[in-house]
């Protein structure tokens, strides 16, 4: 996931989330899907919310057993999600790379 970038954050505060993410061009030739069920507990802290999703690109994301299933920490250059879920299904996507190296 290094260097994806987020590009949106649907379903906050609800029981189904999902977080998308863009490829990098350099790096990887797929989007990113990630679709959380049964979630109980989720953080945003954009530090620089004045830049696109206030993200930026993924520096790391770890998935740690949790009481109600696992947590998800993603953080990025600008801010970090964490999800806490019963369970998290990801799905890459095939996409043109505009920007190809």
């Amino acid at each position: 996931m290094k260097d994806l970038t987020v590009r949106a954050v649907r379903g906050a505060g609800g029981e189904e989330m999902e977080v998308d993410f863009g490829h990098n061009c350099w790096k990887h030739e797929q989007d990113l899907l990630i679709r959380y069920t049964g979630v109980p507990g989720f953080t945003a802290d954009p530090v620089g919310a004045h830049r696109g999703t206030g993200f930026g690109a993924v520096i790391l994301d770890e998935i740690l057993p949790h009481e109600d299933g696992c947590s998800h920490e993603i953080a990025c250059w600008d801010g970090t999600l964490t999800l806490v879920c019963r369970d998290l299904r990801a799905t890459w996507t095939a996409t043109v790379c505009t920007g190809e190296p």
